[in-house]
């Protein structure tokens, strides 16, 4: 049915003298629906975006180019289809919304594979061939062009690797790796609402679900592959060699952080202390446990490291950490009004507790000073010991000044005894 009868069909009055060919008509649909999908997408890609942060909590640039994407050219696509099965165009005409629609899936497909992690080089392969074929297919079907591809090839032994079999191999693997990515992040952000679980085993849940998503991509690939396993049996003796010496250490790292996360030693956000490093678990990965120092300095410790070797855990069973303030005050000074003015320094500052209060001890009687000790406790050690430290021995300095507690210098008695030399 030629365009001008489907609308006259709608009763839409067309003179016959209006000279509009079917491939102006054509390109004008192209435009439209690409022009058409921009405007719907800039009105609707903040609405879905504060709908996507309620339900994922965050919502990023990337977040809302993929929202603006995904409706644009999902709009332009589906108008193009509904257009080009609604009646017959020319050859032409159906040669411009072939093209038109193949590239908007092809630009869809684009802005996914970008946003879950392909690389441009992957994306833009994998949007190129759906161009194409989606262009092949509005034009008469993939038949021509799939037998044209499988017509490039050549044997190897029982065996043909063809150009369609290369083709089929990166469809699959880039889909399935881009679908893996979305299942794993809608779980990732779906476990991290799971309040009911501490986070040591949200993050457990999420490895686990992420394994077993790479697990089940693997095999359905090689079920779409239609890949023989067996003919893979001649390389599993090497491939369990390469486990058991060149992965060795990388398994045993997997097995340990999972072991770290099961048992909740070390959890994110406890602040550890590994040989000189002292800093805040901020990631337990497949590999190694990232910890962030207070210079902002981040060490990847691997995870076998904390189930062998001696680790601090300042926040294991509690968050609370006691300071220890060594101090010295003269002999000669007044000691309890001394003791009170550490008392007051100490709770001067905002990261020491109230409860447990802060005491002060007397150590010994030094050859030069009455040595203290001031403990204090905080609740947030991820920030460190030394500010505290410097905040109350800044403070006792102004108090001591003030009331005239003397700070020691060491002191020495010092006898010189001459003898006469006999004359010779």
């Amino acid at each position: 049915m030629q365009w001008r009868e489907w609308l006259a069909g709608l009763g839409l009055p067309i003179p016959q003298t209006l000279g509009i060919e079917p491939i102006v008509v054509a390109a004008l649909l192209v435009v439209g629906a690409y022009w058409l999908g921009w405007i719907i997408a800039a009105r609707a890609t903040p609405s879905i975006t504060r709908a996507l942060l309620r339900w994922t909590e965050r919502a990023d640039d990337a977040s809302g180019k993929l929202v603006k994407g995904l409706i644009h050219y999902s709009i332009m696509a589906l108008i193009l289809i509904v257009a080009g099965n609604v009646t017959s165009w020319v050859t032409v005409a159906l040669m411009i919304v072939a093209l038109g629609l193949g590239f908007a899936l092809a630009m869809l497909v684009y802005r996914i594979g970008r946003t879950f992690g392909l690389g441009m080089a992957l994306a833009s392969i994998l949007a190129l061939a759906v161009f194409v074929a989606t262009a092949a297919g509005t034009l008469g079907g993939l038949r021509p062009m799939i037998d044209a591809l499988d017509g490039i090839g050549f044997n190897v032994g029982s065996r043909r690797i063809s150009m369609l079999g290369l083709v089929n191999f990166i469809l699959v693997a880039a889909i399935l790796f881009v679908l893996a990515r979305l299942i794993n992040r809608i779980l990732v952000h779906s476990i991290a609402r799971l309040t009911h679980l501490d986070i040591s085993q949200r993050v457990l849940v999420q490895k686990l679900g992420g394994i077993a998503v790479i697990m089940v991509a693997v095999l359905l690939g090689i079920d779409l592959l239609g890949i023989d396993l067996t003919a893979l049996a001649v390389f599993s003796g090497a491939i369990g060699l390469a486990v058991g010496f060149g992965l060795q250490k990388t398994f045993g790292n997997l097995m340990a952080g999972l072991i770290l996360l099961m048992d909740r030693s070390v959890k994110p956000g406890d602040v550890i202390v590994v040989g000189d490093t002292f800093g805040a678990v901020t990631k337990i990965g497949i590999r190694a446990v990232s910890v962030v120092t207070r210079d902002g300095k981040e060490h990847l410790i691997p995870n076998e490291t904390l189930m062998t070797e001696p680790v601090e855990n300042w926040s294991y069973s509690s968050r609370n950490v006691r300071i220890h303030i060594p101090i010295g005050v003269s002999h000669s000074s007044d000691i309890l009004l001394a003791q009170k003015l550490m008392l007051e320094a100490a709770f001067a500052s905002d990261r020491v507790l109230a409860d447990p209060a802060p005491r002060v001890w007397l150590k010994a009687f030094g050859e030069s000073s009455i040595d203290h000790e001031i403990l204090a406790w905080i609740a947030d050690p991820e920030g460190g010991v030394g500010g505290v430290r410097s905040e109350i021995l800044n403070r006792l300095l102004i108090l001591f000044r003030d009331n005239q507690i003397v700070l020691p210098f060491p002191q020495r008695d010092v006898n010189i005894r001459s003898e006469q030399v006999p004359d010779p």
